[in-house]
């Protein structure tokens, strides 16, 4: 499987990643973008023996977008710092069904993750082994039953995304688990991880990572900006 690299020096390695990737092994023992990832470093610099690669962080299955790995361990002890410090901006586009939208919102939660059905509920206020969840969103542009939302996500909480919207009855088009009316023929869902801004981990430079949405070769709606306004790709609404 080819690789759409956003980003790679000797530290860092930033995939555009396509729905329906692992990033991690699971019990489905299906190949790993992590494992692709460092077949293609030993490759491309005739790598002898195992090649380190550390997964900084994680995208769901379905979604696709901005996914960053740590070339060395140094690097991955401060990327690791950044997120865990919530310096890391992320922005995520999401398509989701209904338009009853308020224009802009901030939606704050507690997740309670339950590991059995590897699904997350949210809940209002405060509960027993809930972690608390934050997002912003604006709404981008409405369709006959859909809205595209842009979301600057402030905590990094399990389906967090997935399990907020859902919450307000804005379903992720293809999201069956949270409540999608149908799914999408490919298995994705119409969440995709478009920008992320961080500092590198020697330079300490600010980098900031723009992942192109899917094009519709996946068999999804691809999103993208033409001159400032939000179009889509392979249909309409």
């Amino acid at each position: 499987m080819s690789l759409t690299i956003l980003y790679e020096d000797n530290h860092l390695l930033v995939i555009n990643k396509t729905p329906g990737m692992l990033v991690q092994g699971d019990k489905t023992m299906d190949t790993p973008l992590v494992d692709i990832a460092k077949e293609y470093l030993k490759k491309k610099y005739q790598k002898p023996g195992n090649v380190f690669l550390g997964v900084v962080h994680r995208l769901d299955r379905p979604t696709s977008g901005v996914l960053v790995f740590a070339r060395t361990s140094k690097a991955l002890t401060r990327l690791n710092e950044q997120f865990r410090s919530r310096t890391v901006q992320k922005t995520y586009w999401a398509l989701v069904e209904g338009t009853q939208l308020l224009q802009k919102d901030r939606l704050i939660n507690w997740l309670v993750r339950n590991t059995k059905q590897n699904k997350s509920y949210a809940h209002t206020k405060e509960v027993p082994n809930a972690k608390r969840a934050q997002l912003d969103y604006e709404v981008k542009k409405i369709l006959n039953r859909f809205s595209l939302l842009s979301i600057d996500l402030h905590s990094g909480r399990h389906h967090q995304i997935r399990a907020q919207l859902a919450s307000i009855g804005c379903a992720i088009k293809g999201d069956l688990k949270y409540g999608a009316k149908r799914s999408n023929s490919n298995g994705s869902i119409h969440l995709h991880a478009r920008t992320l801004t961080f500092d590198h981990p020697t330079t300490k430079e600010s980098l900031h990572i723009i992942a192109p949405p899917p094009s519709d070769s996946y068999g999804i709606y691809a999103l993208t900006i033409v001159n400032c306004r939000f179009l889509f790709y392979n249909g309409s609404n």
